[in-house]
């Protein structure tokens, strides 16, 4: 994780951070579709349901996770933010070599609350089936792989918006000193590339997600027929998550990051 953000360094460009965007599209697609293996679980989130944990046994995943996370120096990247930040253990590794990329702001900027409650609130339901199959364990794990992938790919936009910045900061700067929030917003948004990258996840999600199956006749060629049009992911969903809350959210990162990118 180091690597890849101190590669930034002295190279940072929209058409790389694009390129990162896009490779992040198949990490959260790939974890929607593992926790789609196991149904909605309600007892991992009853803080009742198990006495030995203090709060819900998600609660304790979370936690547990996230304090040896920072023991190996996942939260030294400013796109890596913590769930459960309250007394997290500082890191045994030594800090980043290079220079920081991006303006002291970032370090302010957390919306993993929001994160937190669509996907709990409204994702969750859309692609878990409901049921109980007693995987309580690797159902938090597996939901904690998905927050992180998300929080991830939104908390990307301290990228966008400083890549940005500087390619034009004549555009923004006015806007940033009248701390417009809307200005800054129109600036951001693009809506035809955003209609590109819903299309583009919802076909991942179907080239990933699909149900295979081969035919009986092992003489009869294997192509698209043999294909079942189920999904483990339904590819719609997949295109909501981007269009309602990745997207907006990361844009939400960005203006509050140039709000202080003058400061």
């Amino acid at each position: 994780m180091a690597a890849e953000t101190n590669s930034k360094s002295d190279t940072l460009t929209l058409e790389k951070v694009r390129e990162a965007l896009i490779k992040q599209e198949d990490t959260i697609i790939y974890r929607l579709i593992q926790r789609a293996n196991f149904p909605l679980n309600s007892p991992a989130y009853d803080e009742k349901a198990f006495p030995s944990f203090s709060g819900s046994l998600l609660q304790f995943v979370v936690k547990e996770t996230e304090a040896l996370q920072s023991k190996v120096g996942r939260y030294e990247n400013p796109e890596e933010l913590p769930f459960s930040p309250e007394s997290l253990p500082p890191s045994l590794l030594p800090p980043p070599e290079n220079p920081p990329v991006l303006h002291p702001a970032a370090a302010s900027i957390n919306i993993n609350g929001k994160i937190w409650d669509f996907y709990f609130d409204e994702l969750l339901p859309l692609f878990a089936a409901t049921g109980d199959d007693g995987s309580y364990a690797s159902t938090a794990s597996n939901d904690l792989d998905c927050l992180q992938a998300i929080s991830r790919r939104i908390h990307y936009g301290y990228y966008v918006a400083e890549v940005k910045f500087k390619d034009s900061p004549q555009d923004y700067e006015p806007a940033i000193r009248a701390q417009d929030r809307e200005g800054l917003m129109k600036l951001l948004t693009f809506v035809d590339v955003e209609e590109k990258v819903k299309k583009r996840v919802e076909k991942k999600a179907m080239v990933f997600g699909q149900e295979v199956s081969l035919m009986d006749n092992a003489n009869t060629r294997t192509d698209q027929r043999n294909v079942s049009e189920t999904y483990k992911v339904d590819p719609l969903v997949v295109s909501r998550l981007y269009g309602e809350w990745i997207m907006p959210l990361t844009k939400l990162v960005q203006v509050e990051y140039l709000l202080r990118r003058l400061d």
